[in-house]
């Protein structure tokens, strides 16, 4: 997949691509009604003789249009929404750095410069895909914006369980630490990658070794508390059981951010630096303060029979 990085005010011509069969959205957790879009516009692709393509943005405009005041967490961060739409088999990636100057062109001036200049022969979107100021545009408009140079297809809304497939129900049940519903909606269980750090090693001490992962500040942190988890070591994928909090067994104050650390099962190789990837399956029990050690290894030795137990009748 070849991904082409935007940065506005840029423009093209038509000439500089092929024709393309374009998808378009944000696509944060690239969930299974984001892959309905996508692989739609692959299909067309394929039946017509054009090359498929996505088109998104970074960073997430709300971010930039100031809408929310925190930091913002995706399920997907860029680098893992341009891997999973790769693996789709997807020709062109376009990456729009979204500026509150992108943010102001008119939804006509949107399509002129971004589609129809980028050769767009014909466009997919959600039906509640909406751009150019102000949201204005919408598939509704897309009619009268296209300039009969491109057709286009809306794709209607997915549900599971009545609900509608979005990345907002899928954030609910992440706070909500329902990581075993999250498959049916993403498509796959939720999944944080990051490097393992030098913990307190108290985990060796106790006989319960634990890999302490530095997860990026991008990610969505599943509330505190203990999971069953598979984690991905040297390409290989592993069992364990993750605790995520505070240690308050151990300490008094609270950290700025909660250590996620994990015990793998049948493990004792050495993987400081690493980078390795943390599948998040079910969600065991919330953090608690033990009042000593014996009683935290007791119950640290339950949790792992539970996700033994889990594993067992849950064979991938």
């Amino acid at each position: 997949m070849e991904i082409i990085r935007i940065n506005h005010p840029q423009y093209f011509e038509k000439e500089q691509n092929p024709p393309l069969a374009i998808a378009l959205g944000y696509f944060d957790g690239v969930h299974l009604g984001h892959q309905k879009v996508i692989l739609e516009a692959k299909e067309i692709a394929e039946k017509s003789g054009l090359k498929s393509a996505v088109m998104t943005f970074d960073p997430h405009p709300s971010v930039v249009l100031g809408k929310s005041t925190k930091h913002i967490e995706y399920i997907t961060p860029l680098r893992d929404k341009i891997q999973i739409i790769s693996d789709l088999g997807i020709d062109y990636l376009f990456i729009i750095h979204f500026t509150k100057e992108f943010a102001n062109l008119l939804p006509q001036e949107f399509v002129d410069q971004y589609l129809i200049n980028l050769n767009a022969n014909h466009v997919v979107a959600g039906f509640d895909y909406t751009y150019g100021r102000m949201g204005k545009g919408t598939m509704e408009t897309l009619t009268f914006h296209s300039r009969g140079k491109f057709d286009f297809t809306i794709v209607p809304k997915l549900a599971a369980n009545n609900e509608k497939v979005s990345s907002t129900l899928i954030r609910s049940m992440l706070d909500a630490g329902k990581m075993e519903e999250i498959p049916p909606i993403l498509g796959r269980f939720y999944r944080t990658s990051g490097v393992v750090i030098h913990g307190d090693k108290r985990g060796r001490t106790i006989g319960f070794p634990t890999a302490n992962v530095d997860v990026t500040d991008d990610y969505i942190i599943p509330p505190l508390g203990v999971y069953c988890v598979r984690i991905m070591v040297q390409g290989k994928w592993l069992e364990g059981v993750c605790n995520v909090g505070f240690k308050p067994t151990f300490n008094n104050e609270m950290t700025k951010k909660p250590s996620i650390e994990v015990h793998i099962f049948n493990f004792d190789q050495d993987i400081y630096g690493q980078e390795v990837t943390v599948e998040w399956r079910l969600h065991l029990r919330k953090e608690q303060k033990f009042s000593g050690i014996d009683e935290l290894v007791a119950q640290i030795e339950k949790d792992k029979q539970s996700a033994l137990s889990y594993f067992e009748k849950n064979k991938v």
